[in-house]
């Protein structure tokens, strides 16, 4: 995920204030982040997050916002998800997905109301992405609905700050900054909320598996608000406990476990594609996509517990007699909270149920691991 040597590293707005909080900085996605603070290992930092709050800078992600009469059909055109019954303040995981069905970016759509939406994409993807939703509105708006009905515009926030508040304690702590009753803002919803005299975007979900909130920030404010929210028990989190959080949840990391060459339906994401959709099949890369539904996939993603030794990106999978290869692993851990080697893999169509026994090459050795459902620890996501 690093950047082409010679590329000089991007920085969010947050980069001095990371620095000055004892930040061990690495490249990732093509910014400079971080990876932990002080003397806090990730281990500690993860749990930390399962059991109080820790606060994140996602503020390398790319906001956007779509606007126009005709932005819930053009989004609908651009990815697979139901936006037309998606209620206003609400948001869905969604997929950007090529002419094949392959997945260009996973991404997070929030409606505003039927002509504005906020869309969250990934920092690695920045440039196939924006590139993409360039061409995209520019067919879009040449086009007879937007001709009719009217044009999409795109707009990106650009150094924008985002922050994500994730943990148990994370919204006792919120709630102490602001009189707005968070008990209203369940998981999947989001609200503007006045934070201490600013009026921020503030959704409630993340990548973490707890309960937490996403809160956007315009440029001038997101150090303010960083300070604001990083007071005790708040704890600074980097990227190594984010990577161990969001395994345990089963979350994908884009590059690793999801790619141009995989469809929703081989990622385990057939949930993200509403069933009006599947049938009216209106969507950019609907044919390769209706085919996996149809005929079943050739492979699809797994949660895997290996014994003896931890499997990582790129081990392969066999049979339990290791004569065949059936699969790959794309992401792997000694997960903090279980203390259990844990794996994200795509295994042949056939080979994915639970409880089936493999067979992991781990450093020339052939490991014993079972297919487990995931999430591996279970989520707190607040549903009222």
């Amino acid at each position: 995920m690093a950047s082409a040597a010679g590329d000089a590293l991007k920085k969010t707005g947050l980069y001095d204030f990371h620095v000055a909080n004892g930040a061990k900085m690495v490249p990732f996605a093509g910014y400079s982040m971080p990876l932990s603070y002080g003397n806090v290992g990730a281990v500690a930092s993860h749990h930390h997050v399962r059991n109080s709050a820790g606060l994140f800078d996602v503020g390398h992600m790319v906001q956007s916002n779509f606007r126009g009469p005709t932005a819930t059909a053009f989004l609908e055109w651009l990815t697979p998800s139901s936006l037309k019954s998606l209620p206003q303040y609400s948001s869905t995981l969604s997929v950007l997905l090529n002419e094949r069905g392959g997945i260009i970016d996973d991404t997070i759509i929030t409606k505003h109301a039927d002509d504005a939406y906020y869309v969250v994409t990934n920092a690695g993807r920045r440039d196939r992405d924006l590139a993409w939703f360039k061409e995209k509105v520019a067919e879009w708006n040449a086009g007879e609905k937007a001709k009719t009905e009217g044009p999409v515009e795109h707009e990106v926030l650009e150094d924008w700050g985002l922050l994500a508040l994730q943990g148990p304690e994370a919204a006792q702590y919120l709630q102490g900054l602001t009189s707005f009753d968070l008990r209203e803002l369940t998981f999947g919803k989001c609200a503007f909320v006045p934070i201490e005299g600013f009026n921020l975007h503030v959704a409630r979900g993340g990548y973490t598996g707890e309960d937490g909130f996403e809160i956007s920030i315009p440029p001038s404010q997101t150090i303010d608000v960083a300070q604001l929210l990083s007071k005790p028990p708040v704890q600074l989190t980097g990227l190594g406990a984010r990577d161990s959080l969001r395994l345990e949840a089963g979350m994908c990391l884009y590059g690793q476990d999801l790619d141009e060459d995989t469809t929703p339906v081989e990622a385990g994401l057939t949930w993200v594609i509403g069933k009006d959709r599947r049938e009216s099949g209106d969507f950019i890369g609907a044919e390769g996509v209706r085919k996996h539904l149809k005929e079943g996939p050739p492979r699809r993603r797994v949660g895997l517990i290996v014994e003896g030794a931890p499997a990582r990106q790129g081990a392969k999978i066999f049979t339990p007699s290791g004569d065949e290869q059936i699969g790959t692993v794309t992401s792997g851990i000694p997960s903090p909270t279980l203390g259990k080697n844990i794996a994200m893999a795509y295994v042949a169509n056939g080979w994915h149920k639970k409880g089936t026994e493999v067979a992991v090459d781990v450093r020339n050795k052939l490991r014993r691991a079972v297919l487990t459902p995931m999430p591996f620890v279970p989520t707190h996501y607040y549903r009222g």
